[in-house]
């Protein structure tokens, strides 16, 4: 049984891996582009990287409802969905550019936060029908698909980019043509048939109500550690072209550093699954948070086209650690029937502080001094109170006693 259980899992993988390599190459171009298209069009130079705080604001509004959705009419639905919100929101984007209207271009990046919604339960749907050995590494394969989008995106990028007079419409008019081809994936997908029973049956009184479960120490800990991983991502990601550029470097180095960026946040997924089934979740998580100060401490160090190499490649790899192993504890820690609920209230919670990070990080980008420089530095010393609440939270779960070891 287990074997045609991992059998069923292993097709729904790559599939779900396929997805993350086409589809998910949109959000690298988007994260390249999007504060210079909004520097472009803003009459704050503070609010450059606000296109891209609407995608993330757009995902966590969308959480709430796109994971009960799924319970009820099915992932297949969801994510098909997601990709037609992909496509229209670069129209929306494309026309705002055209027309120079800031408030269609970020109009069209709230509506592709439903996108970056739908793709962030690919790594639940994978797990939906491994077994418990295999889990983590469906996970993890799940979000290896994005080594693929990491090279694809910001090469399309420097191909598409200045394809027009108007600067960045070529990327646009490129991401709507990926979500239109991609969504069709999703037809050979074969998951568990949706809990309508669960989802509607999704008050207190059946499973845990909210309060009940933000008060689990493992689900509290594994959104903590997500949260703080992926705001620090973000915050940093989101001003690191605006800083290559202000320090005096190309736009081809800015899209080349996004792209060993992104290859790092996805090519461990290849062993980390294997590494969290050999070390547990909370030694991959601590790795991944510890990894995370490493890249601050080089961003730091010095603003060498190097030092911006090296830290967004440890940047990467500490968010793959933190956020993979905050995923599959996460996974271990609610029922079936509070599935919906857990996982869409993770997202939220977890979006609302990547929101929070991607308006900070433009905000100290291009107004917390006189140069790229000490905006760079802002951007990077704030990572230390997130890093010190997830250490201090993760430190915590392990020093329960009788904690159960993921």
């Amino acid at each position: 049984m287990k074997l045609t259980s991992d059998s069923r899992a292993k097709r729904n993988v790559l599939i779900l891996v396929l997805a993350q390599a086409t589809l998910g190459a949109q959000l690298p171009m988007i994260f390249v582009i999007g504060g210079w298209a909004g520097g472009m069009l803003a009459t704050n130079a503070c609010l450059a990287t606000l296109p891209i705080s609407m995608i993330v604001f757009g995902s966590m509004t969308t959480a709430p409802w796109l994971s009960p959705l799924m319970q009820r009419s099915g992932r297949r639905f969801g994510f098909m969905l997601g990709a037609l919100a992909g496509a229209l929101g670069a129209i929306v984007s494309a026309l705002g550019l055209y027309s120079g209207s800031f408030m269609l271009l970020l109009a069209g990046s709230y509506i592709t936060g439903i996108y970056m919604s739908a793709q962030g339960f690919y790594r639940f749907a994978a797990a939906d029908t491994a077994s418990e050995e295999f889990r983590p590494r469906a996970i993890s394969y799940v979000l290896a698909g994005g080594l693929v989008s990491a090279i694809v995106g910001p090469q399309l990028n420097k191909i598409v980019q200045e394809a027009f007079v108007v600067p960045f419409l070529g990327s646009y008019i490129a991401i709507v043509a990926i979500n239109l081809v991609g969504l069709f994936l999703f037809i050979g997908l074969d998951l568990p048939a949706p809990n309508r029973k669960g989802a509607k049956n999704s008050s207190p009184e059946i499973g845990r109500s909210s309060r009940q479960i933000l008060s689990d120490p493992k689900i509290l800990v594994a959104i903590i550690v997500a949260m703080v991983s992926y705001a620090l991502m973000n915050l940093v990601m989101t001003a690191t072209p605006l800083a290559v550029l202000g320090c005096g470097y190309s736009t081809s180095n800015a899209n080349d550093i996004v792209t060993a960026h992104v290859l790092a946040m996805f090519v461990p997924s290849f062993f980390t699954g294997h590494l969290v089934n050999r070390f547990g979740t909370h030694r991959i998580m601590a790795l991944g948070l510890t990894i995370l100060g490493g890249a601050g401490a080089v961003a730091l160090s010095g603003i060498e086209l190097e030092n911006f190499f090296v830290a967004l490649v440890l940047l990467g790899i500490g968010w793959n650690f933190g956020f993979i192993g905050a995923t599959t504890l996460l996974a271990s820690a609610h029922t079936e029937a509070e599935r919906g609920r857990v996982q869409g209230l993770n997202d939220m919670i977890v979006f609302g502080c990547v929101t929070v990070a991607s308006l900070a990080s433009g905000g100290l980008m291009n107004c917390s001094g006189n140069s790229a420089e000490t905006g760079w530095t802002a951007v990077n010393l704030a990572m230390l109170p997130l890093l010190t609440l997830a250490g201090a939270a993760l430190i915590w779960l392990i020093a329960r006693p009788n904690t159960a070891r993921a």
